[in-house]
C-alpha cells in the first residue's frame, strides 16, 4: 500500500511517490467527471466537439460548476430589502431581467472570454539610455484633470490624470474623450435641476428643444464598459436616439414622464444622477471659463421656480429646494486640527476625508408650517431648534440633522434595543425623563399633541415591558424607574392619604378606566355568537396590546408582569430605589380593581416575598444609623411595603382575611404598633411613617369587623398614644417630623372610630344569635370586642377636642391640628350614633353628655371668628363652583388612570392645606347625629344655616353645571357631596320645627334637587335619603301654601312671559272640565305623599347597591364587602329622573311589542303612575323651573310623547289629558319653542325622527282625532325643523291630515312658526299643491296644516325670484292650475292668500284685490285677462 505524504518531506520525496503511484497503475482515489454544458446542449463536452470562437481568443470554461443553483430549501423565505427600491418596466422581459441579474457561480465563471484588443493602441517605450525601463512614480505624473467626484484616492487621481493625458495624444480629433452633458438613455430621464427641468426653459417657441440641446454630449452612458473604440459611437448613437424621443415630445409630456420616474426610482439614485449633473457642470465651467453656461441670463429664476418632488410617508409632498449646490470646498481653515508637514504621510492632505472632523454648522430653524422634530436632552428637557450647544455636552450624534444638538424619541426607542448596555440604560432613562416633564405639563405650550399618548401608541408600554425581562441590572432599574414614572404619580398617592381620615375618606373610586368606548368598538366587531361569552373570556382572547389600548394595568397584568416582578424582587434583589418603585407601582395595580387585587395575591410567592422581605419582625439595627449606606433593603422593615399591604386590603373583606391570617400579618402589627416609632431601629422619618401605615392597615381589617381581637392586647399602648396626644402641640415648632406625627394621630383615631363601629354591632349580632333556630341558617357571629370595651375612649378623645379648638384663632397651629382635630370630631358624631342604640346605655345619661357637649364644644366654636371665615372659604375651594380645579391634567390618557394631582393641588381647593371642606363636614355629621338622638338641640343650631358663606355656597353651586365626570373629578366631588348632604339633612330637621326656616326653603329645595342628579355611585344611602324626606317634602315647597296655584292662574290670565294667551287643546272625551293650571298645581301639592310613593316604586333596581351603600353609612362593619366604591359611569340618577316613570313605563310597552304579548301586563295603576309623574313635572317646571333648565326642551318634549305611546287610549284619561295639556302650554312659550332643537342629539334617544314615525302610527291607530294629540304631532313641523317630518306626514302618513282637527284657537303655537320664512322644497310644495288640490287637505279636516300648505303654496306660485329652470317651470305650471281650479274657494284661497290669522274663520286674511305686480305676473303666465275674478267674493 502506497503511503502518504508527511510533513518534513521535501520535493523529492514527492516526485519519488508520483513515480511509485504511476509505475503500481493504481486507481486514483479521486475521479474526475467532465459534465456537459447545459448552456451548449447535450453534445459532447470535449473540447474537440466545442466551436470554435471567434478572433481566436482565449476561452476559460469551469465544467465542473454546477448549472443549476443548489436548493435552499427548507430555509425560509427571504424579503428583499431593496425590492421596492427596484423600477419595473411594463414591457420588460421577466426571463432576461433574471438572466441579467443571476449572480449563481456559474453565470460568471462559467465562460471567461478574453478581451478583444486587436483595435487598441500599442504605445511602444520611450527608448533610454538607461540599462532599464525607468519606474513610473506617480509623482512625476502632473494633476492636470480635475475628477469629477473629488471623492477619489490620490492614487486614483493619478492614474486618471496619466490616462487623460495618454488619451489625449492617441485618441482622434473626432472622438472627445471628456464626457460632459450626460443624459439618460431612458426617455425622460431624472436629470438634476437645470437639465430635464429646465429644457423647456430653452425651448423654441413651438415647444421643441434648441438647437443647443442636441450638440450635447452623453452625460450617464459613457461606453466605457465595451472596451473598444467603437463604444463611442454606440453611445452617441443612444444619446442621438434620446434626443429624436425628446424632439418628439412636448414639452407636458417631458415633465410628466420625469415626474413618473422620480416616483418609481430609488431618490438615492435620483440623488446620484443629480450630482453628476452638477460636478460636470463644474468641470465644464473650470475647463472653459470664457464660454458662458446656457441659460445664465435665467438662472436666477430657474433657482425660484425648479422643484423636486420627494416621496415621504404619508405620501408625494411638493417642496422648492434651490438650485445651488450646497456642498462647500473643504479648506486647511476650516479643519479644527491643521495637519502638519512633519506628520508621516501628510505630504498632500486629502481634505474631503477630514471634513467629518470639521466644526458642526450653526443650527437654524426652518421657517416651515410644519412643525419640528422634537429632541430632547439627557435629562428629557426639550431642546430649542436653533439652540447652539457644545459637543462635550453628549447631545451630537452622526444621525439625522447632526448639527442639531438631543435625541428624538424615535432614536431613543432604537437604543433601546441597543446591543450596548450602556446606550440601553441611558435610552430608557431618559425616556423616562421625558414621561416625567411631560406628566408635568412642560411640554404643553411646547409640542403638539400629547407626548404620553404617542408614546403609547408607538408601543412604549411594550418596550418597558421587554426591558424589564433583561438580565443586566442597570437595564432593570431603568425599566423600572420608567415604568414607575408612567404609572405611578407620588402626588395623587400623598392626597389618599391625606384624606384617608377623612369622613367616608377610607373608601375610593377603582383606578378603572371607563370601558364605554370600550364596549361600544367590541360591539361592532363582535358577532352574534361571540356576544354571548362572557366578559372575562373577551378579555382573554384579545391580544395584549388591545387590552392596553383602553386599560394599561390589565394589558401588564396579561403579560405575566407580576410574575416577573416577583423574580426581580426574590431573586435579582436590586438596590433600595428600585424595590421601593416595584412596591410603588405593585400598589397602584392594587389601586386599579379587586380583580387586581386577587391576581396580586394569586401571584406565587410574591406576597409571601414582601412580607418576608420587607416586614420582618427582626432586622439589623445600623440601618437607623445616620451615617449608614443602606446597600439593600430586604431583611429591613419598610413602610412602602406596609402600604401596599394597606391597599390590599381595601380590595376586599377576604383578601383582608388572607393577608391577616396566611402572611401572619397580625404578628406584625402588633410588633410595629406595641413599640413607639422612636425606638424602632430605622430612621426617624421611616419609623413614624411605618407605624402609620399599621395603624391604617389595623383601621381598613377593622373596617370589615376583623382583627378587632388585637384592640384587648394592645389596648394599654392605645391609651398610652391617646394620653399623649396634647404634648403634640408642644413639639409643633421645633419638631421636623411634626406633620408625620400629626398623620400617625389621626390614623390611631380612625381606627377607634372603626373598632367603635364594630363594637357597636355586637349586641345586634348577638340578640340574633340568641334568637336564631336550627333552621335559619348560618349566623355571622359578634365580634370579639364589646361596647363596654371601647366607651371609656370617648373621654379621652373629647378632651382632646377641647383643647384643640382652643386653638382655632392661631391660624398656623390650627392648620396644623384641624386634621386631627377632624378626626375627633367624625369620632364623636360616630360614637353618639351608635350609642343611642345601644340597650345597656341609660337614655338620660348620653342626652345629658350630649347637652354638655353642644354647650360647651360645638355653640361656642360656632360663635368663633374664625368659623365665619371657614364658611367664607367654602365657595373658593368648592369643586362645583370652580370647575377648572378639578379638570384633568394636560397630559393625562384614558387608558391611565390618574387623580390629575401631579405638582399639587392649590391651597384654595378642597383637597388644598386651607380647604375648610374636611372640618365643616366631620361637624355638621357630629351636628346630625346630636340633634337625631335630642330632637330638643334643633333649635339651638339655627345659626348654622344663617351664616352668610354659606348662603353664597349653596345659591352659586346649585344651578352651576357640574364638571365632567372623570377620575379627576370623582373623588373631589364625592367629597362636596357630603357636605351638602349634611346641610339638607340639618335643613330638615328644622323644616317642621324653626318658624323662621321658611326664606331657605327654596334654595335648599333647589340645592336637593340638583344634588339628587349629581350623586355619584356609592352614595345610593344619600340618595335615598334625599328622597325620602326632603325632595317631596311639603315644607320645602312654600309656595303650594302660600298663594302659588293662585299666582299661576293670574300669570296665566295676565299672559305674563308670553305676547299671547297660552292655549290649550281639548279632548275628544267629554264628562270633565278643562281646569286651569292653579287648581292642577294645588291638587299636586296635596298629593306629594302619593307622589314620593310613586317615584320610590321606580328605584327598585337600585336596591343592591342601595344595601351595599347603607352598610357604609350606617357603619355596619360586619356586612361590608370592600372599601372599593363601584366604578364610575356617571350619576347615580339620569338628569331626566322627573320623567323616569313615563320612561319605564314606555320601555315595557316597548319590549312587550317586541316579544310579541299583549298591553295587559302593564301595572293595573298605569293611570295612577302616569298621573303622579305629570303632576310632578308640572311642579317643577311651574315652581322649580331652573332645577329643569339642564334637560333639552327636546328631551321634555320627547319624554312627554311617551303618554301617548303607552297603554293605547291612556291619554283619553281625565287627569293624564288635563296634565299634558298643562305641560304642553308651558313648552310652548316663546323662549321654550326658540331654545327647541329637534336635530340634536337627545339624552337615552337614538333618533326624534324614529320617535315621531312611532307617534305617527300611534295617532293614526287610537287618537280619535283627539286635539292634544294632534297638538303633539303638529309642534314638529314647524318650518325650521327638519324637512323629513314634513315630508314624512304629507308624504307616507298622508292619512294623518283627515284626523289633525286642531282649531286653530286651541292650538298653541303661533302659525308664523310654520309659514315662515317660505319653504324653498320642491318636493314638499308638490305634495302641499297635491293634498290641496286633490282633497286630502281640507280646512275642515285639519286647519292648521290647510294654512300652512295655502301660505306656502301662494308664496311659491307668486315668487319672480330667480331660482333653477325645474323650479321655474314648476311654480308657472301650479299658477296655471291653480288658474284653472273648478273649486272656487280653494282657489281664491291660493290666489288672494295675505297673511295667516288664527282668529279669522278659514285661518288666513285675503286680499280683497290682487296687488298690481301679483296681477300682472298672474296675466303674464295665464295668457288671459281674468276680468271677473279680479274682485273678491266672500267664500262660502
Amino acid at each position: 500500500m502506497l503511503s502518504r505524504p508527511k510533513p518534513g518531506e521535501s520535493e523529492a520525496d514527492l516526485l519519488r511517490f508520483q513515480n511509485e503511484f504511476l509505475a503500481a497503475r493504481a486507481s486514483p482515489a479521486v475521479k474526475v467527471v467532465k459534465k456537459a454544458d447545459k448552456r451548449r446542449g447535450a453534445a459532447g463536452s470535449g473540447d474537440e466537439e466545442r466551436p470554435p470562437l471567434q478572433d481566436s481568443r482565449d476561452v476559460v470554461i469551469l465544467d465542473d460548476f454546477p448549472d443549476v443553483l443548489p436548493a435552499l430549501t427548507p430555509a425560509p423565505p427571504k424579503k428583499s430589502k431593496f425590492k421596492n427600491a427596484c423600477v419595473r418596466f411594463d414591457d420588460e422581459d421577466p426571463e432576461e431581467r433574471l438572466e441579467c441579474h443571476d449572480r449563481h457561480i456559474t453565470a460568471v465563471f462559467s465562460k471567461i472570454i478574453e478581451r478583444d484588443t486587436s483595435m487598441a493602441a500599442v504605445t511602444m517605450p520611450v527608448p533610454t539610455g538607461d540599462p532599464f525601463p525607468r519606474a513610473f512614480h506617480r509623482s512625476e505624473i502632473k494633476n492636470e484633470v480635475k475628477v469629477e467626484s473629488g471623492r477619489k484616492s490620490i492614487f486614483a487621481q493619478k492614474i486618471a490624470a496619466k490616462r487623460a493625458a495618454e488619451e489625449a495624444v492617441t485618441a482622434p480629433p473626432a472622438v472627445e474623450t471628456r464626457h460632459t452633458h450626460r443624459i439618460s438613455a431612458v426617455p425622460g430621464a431624472i436629470c438634476s435641476p437645470g437639465s430635464a427641468e429646465e429644457e423647456p426653459l430653452h425651448s423654441t417657441k413651438d415647444g421643441k428643444p434648441d438647437d443647443d440641446v442636441s450638440t450635447q454630449r452623453p452625460r450617464i452612458i459613457t461606453g466605457e464598459g465595451l472596451g473598444s473604440l467603437e463604444s463611442e459611437r454606440e453611445a452617441l448613437a443612444i444619446h442621438e436616439e434620446n434626443l429624436q424621443k425628446l424632439h418628439s415630445m412636448t414639452q407636458e409630456e417631458i415633465l410628466q414622464e420625469q415626474r413618473r420616474l422620480l416616483v418609481q426610482l430609488d431618490p438615492s439614485l435620483v440623488a446620484f444622477l443629480k450630482s453628476q449633473r452638477g460636478v460636470d457642470e463644474g468641470q465644464e465651467r473650470r475647463e472653459k471659463p470664457g464660454h458662458p453656461e446656457p441659460g445664465t441670463e435665467s438662472q436666477h429664476g430657474a433657482k425660484e421656480t425648479v422643484k423636486d418632488f420627494s416621496v415621504g410617508g404619508s405620501g408625494m409632498e411638493e417642496s422648492v429646494w434651490p438650485e445651488k449646490d450646497t456642498r462647500m470646498e473643504i479648506t486647511e481653515v476650516d479643519l479644527p486640527i491643521k495637519p502638519q508637514k512633519e506628520w508621516i504621510h501628510m505630504n498632500n492632505v486629502e481634505f474631503e476625508k477630514l471634513e467629518w472632523i470639521k466644526d458642526l454648522p450653526y443650527p437654524r430653524q426652518r421657517r416651515t408650517k410644519k412643525g419640528m422634530q422634537a429632541r430632547f436632552s439627557l435629562k428629557g428637557e426639550l431642546i430649542p431648534p436653533d439652540a447652539d450647544l457644545p459637543t462635550h455636552l453628549g447631545l451630537h450624534h452622526h444621525g439625522e440633522e447632526a448639527e442639531r444638538a438631543g435625541y428624538s424619541l424615535q432614536e431613543l426607542f432604537h437604543l433601546c434595543r441597543s446591543q450596548l448596555i450602556q446606550q440601553r440604560t441611558l435610552a430608557l432613562q431618559v425616556l423616562g425623563h421625558v414621561v416625567q416633564k411631560a406628566k408635568a405639563g412642560e411640554f404643553a405650550s411646547s409640542l403638539k399633541g400629547s407626548v404620553l399618548r404617542l408614546l403609547l401608541d408607538a408601543g412604549f408600554l411594550f418596550l418597558l415591558r421587554f426591558s424589564l425581562d433583561d438580565t443586566v441590572d442597570n437595564v432593570i432599574a431603568a425599566s423600572v424607574r420608567a415604568l414607575h414614572i408612567l404609572l405611578v404619580s407620588p402626588e395623587d398617592e400623598e392626597y389618599l392619604d391625606q384624606t384617608f381620615s377623612w369622613y367616608q375618606g377610607m373608601a375610593v373610586f377603582p383606578f378603572t378606566p371607563n370601558s364605554e368606548e370600550e364596549e361600544e368598538e367590541e360591539e361592532e366587531e363582535l358577532t352574534l355568537m361571540e356576544k354571548t361569552q362572557g366578559k372575562k373570556s373577551k378579555v382573554e382572547n384579545k391580544p395584549d396590546p388591545d387590552v392596553a389600548r383602553y386599560d394599561v394595568i390589565k394589558g401588564l397584568l396579561k403579560t405575566q408582569f407580576l410574575h416577573r416582578l416577583r423574580y426581580i424582587l426574590e431573586v435579582v434583589r436590586p438596590v433600595p430605589a428600585v424595590v421601593l418603585d416595584i412596591l410603588d407601582i405593585l400598589t397602584r395595580v392594587a389601586r386599579h380593581s379587586s380583580e387586581a387585587c386577587s391576581q396580586l395575591l394569586a401571584c406565587p410567592r410574591l406576597i409571601e416575598t414582601i412580607v418576608r422581605e420587607f416586614l420582618p419582625i427582626q432586622w439589623d439595627p445600623r440601618a437607623a444609623e445616620p451615617g449608614h449606606l443602606l446597600t439593600s433593603l430586604h431583611g429591613i422593615a419598610c413602610a412602602t411595603a406596609m402600604k401596599l399591604i394597606r391597599v390590599l386590603a381595601s380590595g376586599g373583606r377576604n383578601a383582608t382575611a388572607r393577608l391577616l391570617n396566611k402572611f401572619e400579618l397580625k404578628s406584625r402589627l402588633s410588633r410595629f404598633i406595641a413599640e413607639d416609632p422612636q425606638d424602632l431601629p430605622l430612621r426617624r422619618e421611616e419609623a413614624i411613617r411605618l407605624s402609620t401605615e399599621a395603624f391604617r392597615l389595623w383601621a381598613v381589617a377593622a373596617g370589615y369587623g376583623q382583627s378587632c381581637d388585637l384592640y384587648r392586647d394592645l389596648y394599654p399602648v392605645l391609651v398610652k398614644i391617646l394620653q399623649s396626644l396634647p404634648h403634640l402641640l408642644s413639639d409643633c415648632q421645633e419638631n421636623p417630623t411634626f406633620p408625620l406625627s400629626i398623620q400617625r394621630a389621626t390614623a390611631v383615631v380612625t381606627l377607634l372610630t372603626h373598632v367603635t363601629q364594630t363594637a357597636g354591632c355586637t349586641a345586634e349580632l348577638q340578640a340574633r344569635l340568641s334568637s336564631s333556630g336550627p333552621g335559619d341558617g348560618e349566623q355571622i357571629p359578634p365580634p370579639p370586642v364589646t361596647w363596654n370595651q371601647v366607651s371609656g375612649l370617648r373621654p379621652f378623645l373629647e378632651t382632646n377636642l377641647r383643647r384643640s379648638v382652643q386653638e382655632i384663632s392661631r391660624l398656623e397651629t390650627w392648620q396644623a391640628l384641624q386634621p386631627l382635630t377632624t378626626t375627633y370630631i367624625i369620632y364623636l358624631g360616630v360614637y353618639y350614633s351608635i350609642c343611642s342604640q345601644q340597650p345597656s346605655l341609660n337614655p338620660v345619661d348620653y342626652l345629658e353628655e350630649v347637652e354638655r357637649l353642644t354647650s360647651e364644644v360645638l355653640l361656642p366654636l360656632l360663635s368663633q371668628p374664625a368659623m365665619h371665615r371657614m364658611w367664607d372659604l367654602l365657595r373658593p375651594c368648592s369643586a362645583l363652583c370652580n370647575p377648572l380645579s378639578c379638570s384633568p391634567a394636560s397630559e393625562s390618557v384614558p387608558s391611565i388612570v390618574s387623580l390629575s394631582c401631579t405638582g399639587g393641588k392649590p391651597q384654595m381647593s378642597l383637597v388644598g392645606s386651607k380647604s375648610p371642606f374636611p372640618f365643616l363636614t366631620a361637624l355638621l355629621f357630629l351636628i346630625n347625629n346630636v340633634t337625631h338622638i335630642h330632637k330638643g338641640l334643633v333649635s339651638k343650631y339655627t345659626s348654622v344655616l344663617d351664616f352668610k358663606g354659606l348662603k353664597d355656597y349653596l345659591l352659586q353651586s346649585w344651578p352651576t353645571r357640574p364638571p365632567s365626570i372623570t377620575p379627576s373629578s370623582a373623588w373631589i366631588l364625592r367629597h362636596e357631596y357630603h357636605l351638602q348632604y349634611f346641610v339638607l339633612a340639618l335643613a330638615q330637621k328644622m323644616a317642621g320645627i324653626c318658624p323662621d326656616y321658611t326664606q331657605h326653603a327654596s334654595l335648599h329645595h333647589c340645592v336637593a334637587m340638583a344634588l339628587l342628579s349629581r350623586l355619584l355611585p356609592g352614595s345610593e344611602h344619600l340618595a335615598h335619603e334625599l328622597l325620602l324626606g326632603l325632595a317631596f317634602n311639603p315644607e320645602f315647597i312654600p309656595e303650594g301654601k302660600t298663594g302659588g296655584p293662585e299666582a299661576a292662574d293670574f300669570s296665566d290670565i295676565l299672559h305674563l312671559g308670553t305676547s299671547t294667551k297660552l292655549a290649550q287643546p281639548g279632548s275628544v272625551a267629554a264628562g270633565f272640565p278643562k281646569p286651569r293650571r292653579g287648581v292642577l298645581l294645588g291638587e299636586s301639592y296635596q298629593h306629594l305623599p302619593f307622589i314620593r310613593a310613586c317615584y320610590l316604586s321606580q328605584f327598585v333596581h337600585l336596591e343592591p347597591a342601595l344595601a351595599r351603600s347603607q352598610v357604609a353609612y350606617q357603619g355596619r362593619t360586619y356586612l361590608v364587602q370592600s372599601l372599593l366604591l363601584p366604578e364610575v359611569k356617571g350619576p347615580i340618577l339620569p338628569s331626566d329622573w322627573p320623567f323616569l316613570p313615563l320612561i319605564s313605563l314606555y320601555n315595557k310597552v316597548t319590549s312587550a311589542e317586541t316579544r310579541g304579548a299583549i298591553l295587559n301586563t302593564l301595572p293595573p295603576d298605569l293611570v295612577n303612575t302616569v298621573t303622579r309623574n305629570l303632576q310632578w313635572v308640572l311642579l317643577l317646571e311651574t315652581w322649580r323651573s331652573r332645577v329643569l333648565q339642564n334637560i333639552p326642551a327636546a328631551a321634555k318634549l320627547a319624554r312627554l310623547m311617551c303618554v301617548f305611546l303607552t297603554g293605547g287610549d291612556l291619554f283619553l284619561e281625565g287627569p293624564v289629558h288635563c296634565y299634558t295639556a298643562a305641560l304642553l302650554a308651558l313648552y310652548c312659550q316663546p323662549k321654550v319653542l326658540d331654545s327647541l332643537e329637534l336635530d340634536a342629539p337627545l339624552p337615552g334617544l337614538a333618533s326624534f325622527h324614529d320617535l315621531y314615525i312611532s307617534v305617527l302610527e300611534q295617532f293614526e291607530g287610537v287618537s280619535f282625532g283627539d286635539p292634544l294629540f294632534g297638538a303633539f304631532v303638529l309642534l314638529p313641523l314647524q318650518r325650521r325643523f327638519s324637512i323629513q317630518l314634513r315630508l314624512a306626514v304629507f308624504g307616507e302618513h298622508v292619512s294623518t291630515l283627515r284626523a289633525l282637527g286642531v282649531p286653530l284657537k286651541q292650538f298653541p303655537v303661533p302659525l308664523e312658526r310654520y309659514t315662515l320664512p317660505p319653504e324653498d322644497n320642491l318636493n314638499l310644495l308638490r305634495l302641499y299643491f297635491q293634498t290641496l288640490v286633490t282633497g286630502a287637505l281640507r280646512h275642515t279636516w285639519c286647519p292648521v296644516l290647510y294654512a300652512v300648505a295655502v301660505a306656502h303654496v301662494n308664496s311659491f306660485i307668486f315668487s319672480q325670484d330667480s331660482t333653477t329652470q325645474e323650479a321655474d317651470t314648476a311654480r308657472k305650471s301650479m299658477l296655471r292650475k291653480t288658474w284653472l281650479l273648478v273649486d272656487e274657494v280653494l282657489k281664491k284661497h291660493l290666489l288672494y292668500y295675505k297673511v295667516p290669522n288664527p282668529e279669522s274663520l278659514m285661518g288666513v286674511d285675503l286680499y280683497e284685490q290682487l296687488p298690481p305686480i301679483r296681477l300682472k305676473y298672474l296675466q303674464m303666465v295665464t295668457k288671459k285677462e281674468p276680468k271677473e275674478n279680479m274682485q273678491m267674493s266672500d267664500p262660502e
